[in-house]
């Protein structure tokens, strides 16, 4: 079986962000790669305007924050990063694994079977039951909640909002990844499996995408006899080159940009897709036409170790 940190495959991730500001603000900024075992950061940049004042700390979860000063007038962001990652699908090479009770769970692990702003598993608990009561506790019920979610909950592009909780998706059948995922959260920490929710990068690498479109990702991880499990029940199928930015209890840890202060988003453009190692430079203009991925095919470099 391949090691972990042996990465075959190489990914060019990214953003363009502009921000308008009339007076006086500031924003905390979550776009750059978080440390894993899964990827490695070959090079990268990040841009803030012309110098913007910051200066960055880890949150409570162990995402990397920037904490910027705007200018008024016009603001401009770009993250641009090279990175090695694995071909493997999700979850490759993790045994099916006994769930933990939660007197026996690590410490670290409580806060991610409580309810939250977005993921108010009290409200679902009946639903819950009803539903997935009788499926085998652990990866089974995992994976039947994905199923699930993935058959029932509509995707809609564009239909995203800030303030549905996981409860309001259930209640309204249609939602973008972000709903899916706190809805996947949710259900299973009613369970009292430990669930967070995550957002980062995700290329279409041996899974096409007939509209082409490429934006943040939202997905889950649930915790699961020692090892943490991507679960995603936008797709539901296991997907290749996932690159996490962060994780958290909810869309409120994860958000790519916190404004405070009268400040506004008036441009954003993601890109995250594969490339030939060696063919690319951060800064270099998009040229999407070097794209190896959104196709059924996977091309792979040779591996290096990191």
């Amino acid at each position: 079986m391949t090691s972990a940190r042996q990465y075959d495959i190489t990914l060019r991730v990214g953003c363009s962000l502009a921000y308008e500001v009339t007076g006086t603000a500031s924003l905390l900024l979550n776009v750059q790669p978080r440390t894993s075992s899964q990827h490695a950061v070959l090079f990268q940049a990040l841009t803030l305007g012309e110098d913007l004042p910051s200066s960055e700390f880890s949150d409570t979860h162990g995402n990397r924050i920037l904490r910027v000063t705007l200018a008024p007038g016009a603001n401009y962001i770009r993250h641009d990063a090279i990175l090695a990652a694995s071909s493997r699908p999700d979850n490759d090479g993790l045994a099916d694994a006994k769930p933990l009770p939660p007197d026996q769970l690590p410490a670290e692990m409580l806060r991610y079977l409580a309810p939250s702003r977005y993921c108010d598993s009290d409200k679902l608990a009946d639903f819950a039951w009803q539903k997935f009561g009788k499926i085998e506790h652990g990866l089974p019920r995992v994976n039947a909640i994905s199923q699930w979610i993935h058959d029932n909950i509509e995707y809609r592009y564009f239909s995203g909002r800030p303030d549905l909780s996981a409860w309001d998706v259930l209640q309204r059948g249609y939602g973008v990844c972000r709903d899916f995922a706190h809805l996947a959260t949710a259900l299973n920490r009613t369970f009292n499996l430990p669930a967070r929710y995550v957002a980062g990068h995700l290329p279409d690498i041996g899974f096409p995408g007939p509209e082409d479109h490429m934006d943040f990702h939202a997905y889950a991880e649930v915790f699961v006899g020692g090892h943490w499990f991507t679960t995603d029940a936008r797709f539901h199928v296991p997907r290749i080159g996932r690159i996490k930015i962060a994780h958290g209890m909810d869309a409120v840890d994860c958000a790519f940009s916190t404004i405070y202060g009268s400040a506004s988003l008036s441009y954003c453009q993601i890109w995250a897709y594969q490339v030939e190692r060696g063919t690319v430079g951060v800064g270099d203009p998009l040229d999407f036409s070097k794209r190896l991925d959104n196709r059924h095919t996977v091309q792979t470099d040779g591996p290096i170790v990191r």
